[in-house]
């Protein structure tokens, strides 16, 4: 249940990270950080996924550095005000096409581009609006997306699961155009539940107008943690009928953990291109039962 840390991960982690660091302070400073890091490495279970990382990393930055566990608010901000300017004329496009639903999904999985960690420094909101302008010529997993519609129909609950803040925007439209053509369905938005880099906490929610019902993971993991959650998080995941995973952080987590989740994401990793064996920024929508 996950997708474990494997070489590549701890790689990434410790060269992405020391980056970040060397500029801040001198060659000593940087190699206890080093050290504090692989520490915390050595720390976490063989079987933990990479995000579980996330919230030990954070910490030990504004502990031995000052960066602030929100390091990402400007972004997060940003990417909301983004997404709410161009949410009119979205939808129009999602709603002027023979079938809402997808297109609604199709933008949504291109929201997944506003993630400032996965995708340090390389992050270019001019080069979203052109991913945009293409978004309905998207190509996903048609016996997936079938099973989706499906599961949507018979079900009586969703539980969406978000990623990031900006993305969240994407997200509404799908989830209004779900609604619309499922007015029985519950909807049920979950996000996390603490400051986790620039994913979508509550306050991403409110900034975007969602206007479904909120609960949050109940920690601060960018992903789904099923050891982790609030025990409300946990009922809803148990009561869901049809789960809908944003990011590549809640595949990683929950990867096989037998819900009925369909997973939605830009792949934005090379451990990620070679187990899908798909380049960087493919599209992707995976059935949890089928993988």
């Amino acid at each position: 249940m996950s997708i474990a840390m494997d070489s590549y991960c701890i790689q990434c982690t410790l060269r992405r990270n020391i980056e970040l660091v060397s500029t801040l302070g001198s060659g000593e400073k940087t190699t206890a950080f080093t050290r504090a890091l692989m520490d915390l490495i050595l720390r976490t279970p063989a079987d933990a996924s990479s995000p579980s990382l996330g919230p030990g990393i954070s910490d030990l930055l504004h502990d031995m550095y000052g960066i602030p566990l929100d390091r990402f608010r400007e972004e997060k901000e940003q990417s909301n005000r983004f997404v709410l300017e161009r949410l009119p004329a979205i939808r129009a496009r999602a709603e002027n096409t023979g079938d809402p639903i997808l297109a609604g999904l199709q933008f949504a999985i291109l929201g997944n581009y506003l993630d400032f960690s996965a995708l340090q420094g390389q992050v270019d909101f001019g080069k979203l609006d052109e991913m945009l302008d293409s978004a309905l010529e998207m190509e996903l997993d048609e016996t997936a997306y079938r099973a989706f519609r499906r599961d949507l129909e018979r079900g009586k609950r969703l539980l969406y699961l978000t990623d990031n803040a900006g993305e969240i925007g994407f997200d509404r439209i799908l989830a209004e155009e779900i609604q619309k053509a499922y007015p029985n369905l519950f909807i049920t938005f979950c996000v996390r539940g603490a400051v986790t880099v620039n994913d979508a906490t509550r306050e991403d929610a409110r900034a975007v107008g969602l206007p479904f019902p909120v609960i949050d993971n109940g920690n601060r993991v960018g992903g789904t943690d099923l050891n982790l959650l609030s025990d409300e998080a946990r009922q809803a995941l148990k009561e869901a009928d049809v789960i809908l995973a944003k990011g590549m952080g809640n595949t990683e987590t929950m990867l096989g953990c037998g819900y009925n989740v369909y997973y939605a994401f830009l792949i934005k990793c090379p451990r990620f291109v070679e187990r899908f064996d798909r380049p960087m920024l493919t599209p992707m929508f995976l059935r949890e039962i089928d993988n």
